[in-house]
């Protein structure tokens, strides 16, 4: 391989991983804790256990400032929200 094209490979990477980071900090800007009740209001309203799942989802919005899209599932959506694990290793997050 060249090094202009190792050079041009490395910059290109370079601009997504930075097109990466930037993005995900608007993402954040754009969410804030008062975003977190209604939408942990709906992501719960499927659910029997309204009170725990509630707790949690709050717990876990305002670390995250974010809560995955519909009742159940769709976690990759937010990283940090489907990421994080009980002490038993189990998801933190409803």
């Amino acid at each position: 391989m060249s090094a202009s094209l190792r050079c041009t490979s490395l910059l290109l990477l370079l601009s997504l991983h930075l097109f990466i980071t930037f993005s995900d900090m608007a993402e954040g800007a754009k969410f804030r804790a008062s975003d977190c009740k209604p939408k942990c209001t709906y992501r719960c309203s499927a659910t029997s256990h309204k009170k725990p799942c509630m707790f949690f989802c709050l717990k876990c919005c305002a670390k995250c400032l974010c809560v995955p899209p519909g009742t159940y599932g769709n976690k990759q959506v937010c990283p940090c929200y489907n990421n994080w694990k009980t002490k038993e290793g189990g998801p933190k997050c409803p």
